[in-house]
């Protein structure tokens, strides 16, 4: 959650996630933008997402988890030594989307 107060005007902005609103993109998702977290704001509106790391990613022939995965780069890619399988994400993507009250 992001809270700040303009020094100049002292109006609050804010930017909250909504409660049960995470999903989990998944390789069915894969080549589409899928919602995976809905945000409340007020006062701001988000232009542009820079992921960085943090991501955890899951291989689907065992679940063979890669924690803070950085996606800085667009892209990432490990090595599944359980399934002797190259693991990545390639060319990502984001974009806000306002919805409709």
């Amino acid at each position: 959650n992001f809270y700040m107060k303009c020094k100049m005007c002292s109006r609050e902005n804010s930017i909250d996630i909504l409660e049960k609103s995470n999903a989990t993109y998944t390789a069915d998702d894969s080549g589409k933008l899928k919602t995976i977290v809905i945000f409340d704001c007020r006062g701001v509106e988000p232009s542009e997402f820079s992921p960085r790391s943090g991501w955890i990613v899951e291989s689907i022939e065992n679940g063979e988890k890669f924690e803070n995965v950085d996606l800085s780069e667009d892209d990432w890619s490990e090595y599944d030594e359980k399934n002797n399988n190259v693991v990545g994400i390639t060319e990502f993507k984001s974009e806000f989307i306002k919805l409709k009250k």
